[in-house]
């Protein structure tokens, strides 16, 4: 097997597995917020197909069908609640969650802070005692198992406490995935503790909360820099001995700016995809981009429909 075809069999290797399971799973009802464009609309439908989830499409239904003509996507059986504008839309599709005639929200054309504003609302919204976070479920080609990636697009400068529900956050998202008990990388720029770098004394603060039980349900170490995190040579030439150095699985980043730049570094010049999704709401909310490819916005669907069936079976993971 030549170079190429291993690279094309491991990528649709790994998120193939996540959909088939999630289409064995059974469809689960997920509130789609505005798809009135036809890369979210096409999504949304092509996840229906698959058998993960059964829309239910929330937006100015003259947009969405529209929207459904220019993609060439039949409507017929798609439930569809009209709604004025974006914002009013995810409201909407929150309220949905809320009643329970929904058990996963989707966000479709608008914008993410648009929708996280309805979700993390004081009053009306999906809010739990556990801060909202966002994870990249990568398929890097290089690695050799999926790589999760946190916050790299919801907390921008999350402070220690926010710290610890991110990490716990993922740790949940890992274990109801059933890839077991992960190892955990809190990244920094150096693998040494210093007041110089602020994210140092973080990261060691937040393996001090593991030993203490204050984290639970994974192996973590911390401040490593990224190449002691996922690279076996470079933790031995360092001479870092941790279950954690040179074979992590999840990758805990400072904050959003470089939790954005790694993920999508990883994308554009290592050809990775980045599945995303976003915890500590009542519900997962699958977050995708207009860039995303329709394998990667399965995969979102995927990881979403596992976790939360994963959340009826096991209610203390994601609170």
């Amino acid at each position: 097997m030549d170079a190429s075809t291993q690279d094309a069999t491991h990528r649709h290797g790994r998120y193939s597995d996540l959909i088939t399971r999630a289409a064995q799973a059974g469809p689960l009802t997920t509130a789609v917020a505005h798809p009135c464009d036809v890369s979210s609309l096409q999504g949304t439908v092509d996840a229906a197909k698959a058998g993960m989830i059964t829309p239910v499409l929330v937006g100015p239904s003259a947009r969405i069908i529209s929207a459904a003509e220019a993609a060439g996507v039949d409507l017929a059986g798609f439930e569809i609640v009209d709604t004025p504008h974006s914002v009013a839309s995810a409201a909407m599709a929150v309220e949905l969650v809320r009643r329970g005639r929904a058990a996963l929200m989707m966000k479709g054309s608008l914008h993410s802070d648009e929708l996280l504003a309805a979700v993390t609302a004081h009053d009306t919204g999906l809010r739990t005692a556990r801060r909202v976070s966002h994870v990249f479920i990568m398929d890097v080609p290089s690695y050799a198992e999926p790589l999760f990636i946190t916050d790299a697009a919801v907390n921008i400068f999350p402070d220690l406490d926010a710290k610890r529900d991110i990490v716990q956050n993922a740790i949940d998202l890992h274990i109801g995935l059933g890839l077991g008990r992960p190892r955990v990388a809190v990244l920094s720029a150096v693998e040494t503790v210093t007041t110089r770098i602020p994210s140092t004394i973080e990261a060691a603060a937040l393996c001090k909360m593991a030993e203490r039980g204050q984290i639970t349900g994974a192996d973590i170490d911390g401040p490593l820099a990224l190449d002691n995190a996922i690279s076996p040579q470079a933790a031995l030439i360092k001479g870092i001995v941790s279950p954690v150095a040179g074979r992590a699985q999840i990758l805990v980043v400072p904050d959003l700016e470089a939790g954005n730049m790694l993920a999508k570094n990883l994308t554009f010049m290592s050809g990775a995809d980045a599945a995303g999704i976003v915890l500590g709401a009542r519900v997962p909310i699958i977050l995708t981009s207009r860039a995303d490819t329709l394998k990667t916005r399965l995969a979102s669907c995927a990881v979403a429909v596992l976790y939360a069936q994963a959340l009826l079976r096991e209610p203390r993971l994601g609170g």
